[in-house]
C-alpha cells in the first residue's frame, strides 16, 4: 500500500510525531486483520483485506506508515487475547517484548523492556478513555488524564464521528509479568491512552438508489449500528436514510425507554446507535407490536437472536459468522443493501406470476365444469331445439388436451412474465392476504362466466348440425378463447396494450403450438377419428372467431374497471 500523511493539507513525516506512530502500533498489534497479496486475476499485483475491513484499515495505513505487521508480530508476539465483545465495546491483546527495534513506530527505543509484557486494547473511545488514568502526547511523552484532557479527547471524538468516520480508541500499559485473564478489572486498570483512530467506510454507490427504491416500494429501512450517534447520522443523511422530521436513538436512550414507548417512538426512528444485541431484540419486537413484517440482517455471534426473532433473517456471506449464517433464512453472497432490494423485487415478480398462473388456470378450469355441469344437468332447457340428448359438449380426450396442452402451456409461459412496470412502487401486501383474494376471486367470477357463455353459443350453433359438429364448435370456441385470454392473463392490473401483446416470447411460443396443434386435430382425418372432431369452414369461423374475443375483453374490462376505482 502507498500513501502519505497529512496535517493541515501538508504532507508531513510521521517520525516526527512518535505520538502518532505508537497510535498506529497500537493498532496494529490489537488486530485479527491480515493483508495479503493478490497474485492472480483482476486483482493482480495488489492487495485484499482478510477478515473486519475496519481493522484492515488500520493495518493499511501502518504499512504505509513502513511498519509491516509481519515485522511487528514478530518483534512483539501475541500471547493473550480477551477477543473484542459487543457488550463491553472493546478487545484487548497481550504481547511479548521480545525485539524492540529503534527503527520501529513502538514507544521503546532501548532493550529496558524486553521480555516484558503489553497490554494493548482498542475499542470505543469513551469506554477505553474510562480505564486509563494517563495519556500519551504526541511526543510520546505520558501526563495525566485529568478532566480537561478527557473533554478535549471527547470533543476530537465528536468532531471526527460527525465526519462520518468511525473511531476507535487505543491505549496500553506495560507489566513485567504476563497477566491473569481470570481479572479483566486488574487486567485494564491504569492504562495510557494513546490516541484515536478514525476511518471511513464509504456507502456503496448502489446503496442511495437502492434505499429510494424500496421507500417507494413501501419498505422502510432502519440502520442499527454500534457507532457513536455521530457517525450513523452522518452516514444515514449522506445516503439517504435519514427522514426529515425522524430521529437517532442512542443505546443509552433505549435503556431508559419502556418497550410501550419504543412501539409508539419506533415509527419515527430511523437510526439506532450504540446499541447492544438486546436492543436488536427489543427493535424487532417494537416494529412487530405494530404488525410489520421486519427482515433484520447481521453478520455476528451477537446478532443471532435478532435474526431469529425476525420475520426473515438476512446474514453477510463474506464477513458472517457461521452462527448467523446458520441461524438467518437467507445469506447475502455479496453483503451488499442493494441485494436485499433486488430481492425484494424479484420476490415480488414471481408472486405475482403465481397468482397470474393461478389465476388463469381457476376462470379456465371453473368454465369448464360450468359447462359440463349446466349442459348435463339443463341441457334440454338450455337447447330444447337439440334433436339428440345433449349429455355434454366436450368428450372426455377433449377435456384431457385441454388441461395438458392448451391451459398448460400458457399457464406455465406465465410464469416467465417480467413484471408489472411499477411493481416497485406498489405497496406491500398484507401479510396475511390469501393468495385468491377478493380481486382474483371476482375476475374469476367475471371469466368462468364469459368462457362459459362463448362455448355454449357456439355449441348451441352446432346442434342445428348435428352433435360431433356442435362438439367441434364447442372445442375450438373454448380452448381458442382461453389461449386468447392468456395474453390478457399477463398483468392483473395493466391493459395488454400496456406491456406489449407479443413482448413474452415463451408465451407467443405456447400460443402458437397450442393453435397449430388445435389445427391439426380440426382439419386432419386422423385426429379427427381420434378426438371426435369434423372440420370447420368458413361459415363457422364467422360465428366462432367473434366469441374469441369476448372473454379477453371481459378480462380488459374488469382490469379498467379495477383502476378507475383505485382513481376515485
Amino acid at each position: 500500500p502507498e500513501g502519505e500523511f497529512q496535517i493541515d493539507g501538508k504532507k508531513v513525516n510521521l517520525s516526527d510525531y512518535q505520538g502518532i506512530l505508537t497510535t498506529i502500533w497500537l493498532g496494529t498489534l490489537n488486530n485479527d486483520a491480515q493483508l495479503e497479496k493478490v497474485e492472480n486475476g483482476e486483482m493482480n499485483g495488489g492487495y485484499r483485506i482478510i477478515g473486519d475491513p475496519t481493522e484492515g484499515a488500520l493495518i493499511v495505513a501502518a504499512e504505509k506508515a513502513g511498519a509491516y505487521q509481519v515485522t511487528l508480530n514478530k518483534g512483539y508476539p501475541r500471547a493473550q487475547e480477551v477477543p473484542f465483545d459487543s457488550i463491553r465495546k472493546r478487545m484487548i491483546t497481550i504481547h511479548v517484548i521480545d525485539q524492540p527495534e529503534r527503527e520501529d513506530i513502538s514507544p521503546f527505543v532501548d532493550q529496558n523492556n524486553q521480555r516484558k509484557y503489553v497490554i494493548a486494547v482498542k475499542g470505543a473511545p469513551d469506554i477505553v478513555m474510562n480505564l486509563c488514568t494517563s495519556y500519551q502526547t504526541v511526543d510520546d511523552y505520558q501526563m495525566t488524564l485529568d478532566e480537561s484532557a478527557r473533554t478535549k479527547i471527547l470533543n476530537a471524538n465528536d468532531e471526527m464521528t460527525k465526519d462520518a468516520l468511525r473511531v476507535l480508541g487505543v491505549a496500553y500499559r506495560v507489566v513485567d509479568d504476563i497477566p491473569d485473564l481470570s481479572d479483566l478489572d486488574e487486567l485494564e486498570k491504569d492504562l495510557i491512552f494513546v490516541g484515536l483512530l478514525g476511518m471511513i467506510d464509504p456507502a456503496r454507490k448502489e446503496v442511495s438508489p437502492a434505499l429510494a427504491l424500496a421507500r417507494k416500494a413501501g419498505i422502510r429501512t432502519i440502520m442499527i449500528t454500534g457507532d457513536y450517534p455521530n457517525t450513523a447520522k452522518a452516514i444515514a443523511e449522506d445516503i439517504g436514510l435519514l427522514q426529515e422530521g425522524h430521529r437517532v436513538i442512542s443505546g443509552h436512550e433505549l435503556n431508559e425507554m419502556s418497550d410501550e414507548d419504543l412501539v409508539n417512538i419506533i415509527e419515527e426512528t430511523d437510526v439506532f446507535a450504540r446499541v447492544s444485541p438486546e436492543h436488536k431484540m427489543r427493535i424487532v419486537d417494537a416494529l412487530r407490536a405494530n404488525d410489520e413484517v421486519v427482515a433484520m440482517t447481521g453478520d455476528g455471534v451477537n446478532d443471532a437472536p435478532a435474526i431469529k426473532r425476525a420475520d426473515i433473517g438476512v446474514a453477510m456471506g463474506i464477513t458472517g459468522t457461521d452462527v448467523a449464517k446458520e441461524t438467518a433464512d437467507m445469506v447475502l453472497t455479496d453483503d451488499n443493501y442493494a441485494s436485499i432490494v433486488s430481492a425484494v423485487e424479484q420476490g415480488r415478480i414471481i408472486y405475482s406470476n403465481i397468482r397470474k398462473f393461478v389465476y388463469y388456470l381457476i376462470s379456465c378450469n371453473m368454465a369448464e365444469i360450468m359447462i359440463i355441469f349446466l349442459t348435463t344437468a339443463f341441457g334440454a332447457f338450455i337447447y330444447p331445439f337439440a334433436t339428440e340428448r345433449v349429455l355434454s359438449p366436450l368428450t372426455a380426450i377433449q377435456l384431457l388436451l385441454l388441461n395438458l396442452v392448451t391451459d398448460g402451456a400458457p399457464a406455465l409461459a406465465l410464469g416467465t412474465e417480467k413484471g408489472d412496470p411499477d411493481i416497485m412502487l406498489q405497496k406491500p401486501r398484507p401479510s396475511k392476504e390469501q393468495i385468491i383474494n377478493r380481486q382474483m376471486l371476482s375476475g374469476v367470477i367475471v371469466q368462468t362466466i364469459a368462457i362459459t357463455a362463448v362455448t355454449l353459443i357456439a355449441f348451441g350453433n352446432g346442434l342445428r348440425h348435428n352433435i360431433i359438429y356442435a362438439e367441434t364448435m364447442a372445442f375450438v370456441t373454448l380452448a381458442s378463447s382461453e389461449l386468447l385470454r392468456a395474453y390478457t392473463a399477463r398483468s392483473e392490473r395493466y391493459p395488454i396494450l400496456k406491456i406489449g401483446i407479443f413482448s413474452n416470447k415463451w408465451m407467443n411460443i405456447a400460443v402458437l403450438s397450442s393453435l397449430s396443434l388445435l389445427m391439426l386435430i380440426i382439419y386432419t382425418p386422423f385426429f379427427n377419428e381420434v378426438f371426435n372432431t369434423v372440420p370447420l369452414g368458413w361459415r363457422e369461423w364467422e360465428l366462432i372467431l367473434p366469441l374469441l374475443i369476448i372473454p379477453s375483453l371481459a378480462a380488459e374490462f374488469v382490469k379498467y374497471a379495477g383502476m378507475a376505482r383505485k382513481k376515485k
